[in-house]
């Protein structure tokens, strides 16, 4: 044994080269140690406000936003006279459904308002919001698990809640953060970081309920042709959509109307009567119906129903029910704020498209260059309503670059077009008809021509995300006369900078044969989801 030993011995003390192999050794370990650090799915560095902080999320967000409790999940929310306080560990949530009064030049209503009264603690820590989105538009696949985990957690809550949490995101982000979605042009909206975290949020959250009830062609038959198209397109994606639709109404969030105010028009107005008066009693004995049939009506006397009508006649429609004309959130594209119909800020405006061929709804897009662009402003149409015929009384045949007529003749038409004329024009004026709407201003977006909006009383499309100021005209009913002089004072720098925002914004006024992101059923909806957050108010305050 001692045979064996003893050389091992001397071989390991004399032999080996101790300095040089502790010196190779502790450089592969050191290289080691730094390969390990860069190839960690999480870097052991200070974390990045960009990634969403799991923890903090799955320990505060239950306490964040308190679940509510109903008795039964089949019945309706009840409102109390009392509120009733609902308390954590940490805070407490306390719901206090008021009535408010919505007053009218005519007649006034009462309207559930939803209030939800956030009371942290001082010691409380919030959850850790990044300064522009916790849901990244990408993801690596080391934090693929934080965004299932994350979306688990939000799908978890009550509808109700998560229309809350919602709410409180959108009041606490930064405002100004240069870094959006390269889809996402900012000069055209009013603040591109909210809108594009808020349609994240829809995304991410927003489930409808479509009542089944009602017969066609009156209910669930889409009318996809002429310049009342736009609700017909939206009922179809609507009720087509596998990411928004939901059978269960217990998970909604808003529930839609499915009918249309030009089958209403079809179906039940009797030409030349000049009574409308039926169709209200129609929609009065429908809504009517659903109340009796489902909780969802009464538990907020319809402030989370919606409807969508682009019919000249779909506010009138609605007066015969008090809680359909009030509360509702209405998608109109009659946005005449002068009629007590139509509510500012919780309404609303629909686009107004003109679709020949359901088919090809994108065809003829587009127009010429700034350079072939002889016409300073162009309108032809019929003489209907209190605006047209005062342009045509100061404008008609006055001047040569500015072509405004009544409707177009026949012989005038096979020489240079409609729509040749639109895209061959810096200005396409879009003056009311009967109602304050206008078909012209999305063909106008359509053929990339500033439109001039000359309808007081009138609420734009979109207006709540858009910044109308940055891509169109808005000329007062009263200085009609002065319009070539408004026109000639805009700066050509400025009318190339508006007309390349008009291009930049058609994609958001496209109807395309299967729904896009950012497109005009997402659009709409959007604006219609943004309606429902509005009604709800979360005030912070500490014990």
């Amino acid at each position: 044994m001692n045979k064996i030993v003893h050389p091992v011995i001397v071989f390991l003390v004399f032999k080996i080269a101790w300095k040089k192999l502790l010196l190779i050794g502790a450089v592969i370990t050191i290289t080691f140690a730094l390969f390990q650090l860069k190839t960690l799915p999480d870097q052991l560095t200070t974390p990045d406000s960009s990634h969403l902080d799991t923890y903090h999320f799955d320990v505060n967000l239950k306490s964040q936003i308190t679940p509510l409790t109903i008795d039964k999940p089949s019945e309706a929310i009840k409102i109390d006279h009392e509120p009733a306080m609902l308390n954590s560990s940490s805070q407490s949530i306390k719901i206090d459904h008021e009535t408010a009064m919505l007053n009218s030049s005519s007649q006034s209503i009462a309207v559930v308002k939803e209030k939800v009264i956030v009371t942290q603690k001082r010691n409380h820590m919030d959850i850790n919001k990044p300064k522009k989105s916790m849901l990244p538009s990408s993801f690596s696949s080391s934090s693929e698990r934080r965004r299932k985990r994350y979306m688990r957690d939000i799908k978890a809550l009550l509808p109700y809640e998560t229309l809350v949490y919602a709410k409180k995101e959108l009041e606490t982000i930064s405002v100004g953060v240069d870094d959006h979605d390269p889809d996402l042009y900012a000069p055209l909206f009013r603040n591109v970081t909210v809108f594009e975290r808020s349609y994240e949020l829809m995304e991410l959250i927003l489930k409808v309920f479509v009542y089944p009830d009602g017969k066609r062609p009156i209910f669930h038959t889409p009318y996809l042709r002429g310049i009342y198209s736009s609700e017909g397109w939206f009922m179809k994606f609507m009720e087509s959509s596998k990411q928004f639709v939901t059978r269960d109404p217990q998970k909604a969030h808003l529930f839609y109307l499915p009918y249309s105010a030009r089958q209403l028009q079809r179906a039940l107005y009797v030409p030349d009567s000049h009574n409308i008066r039926p169709l209200s009693i129609f929609l009065k004995d429908y809504v009517n119906k659903i109340a009796s049939k489902y909780p969802f009506w009464n538990r907020t006397r319809g402030s989370d129903h919606f409807l969508v009508a682009c019919h000249d006649w779909g506010p009138y429609t609605l007066k015969e029910h008090m809680e359909l004309n009030k509360n509702t959130i209405k998608a109109l594209c009659n946005a005449d704020t002068s009629e007590g119909v139509f509510i500012a800020g919780k309404d609303v405006s629909l686009p107004e498209t003109t679709i020949g061929n359901p088919r090809r709804p994108l065809r003829n897009m587009g127009g010429k260059k700034i350079s072939q662009r002889p016409i300073l402003a162009f309108f032809a149409g019929e003489m209907h309503g209190r605006v047209r015929p005062t342009l045509l009384k100061y404008w008609a045949n006055k001047h040569k670059n500015m072509i405004i007529s009544g409707p177009m003749s026949y012989k005038t038409s096979q020489t240079m077009s409609y729509s040749l004329h639109m895209k061959s024009s810096k200005y396409c004026i879009c003056p009311m008809g009967f109602e304050v709407n206008s078909p012209r201003i999305v063909e106008a977006i359509y053929y990339e021509c500033v439109p001039v909006i000359i309808a007081d009383n009138f609420v734009p499309p979109l207006n709540e995300v858009l910044n109308w100021s940055a891509f169109s005209v808005n000329v007062a009913e009263h200085d009609i006369p002065k319009l070539r002089e408004i026109l000639e004072a805009i700066p050509m720098k400025r009318y190339r900078m508006m007309q390349n925002n008009v291009k930049m914004l058609q994609r958001h006024f496209y109807w395309n044969r299967s729904p896009v992101k950012y497109d005009m059923f997402h659009m709409i909806l959007h604006s219609i989801w943004l309606s429902r957050l509005n009604q709800i108010q979360v005030l912070t305050g500490t014990q």
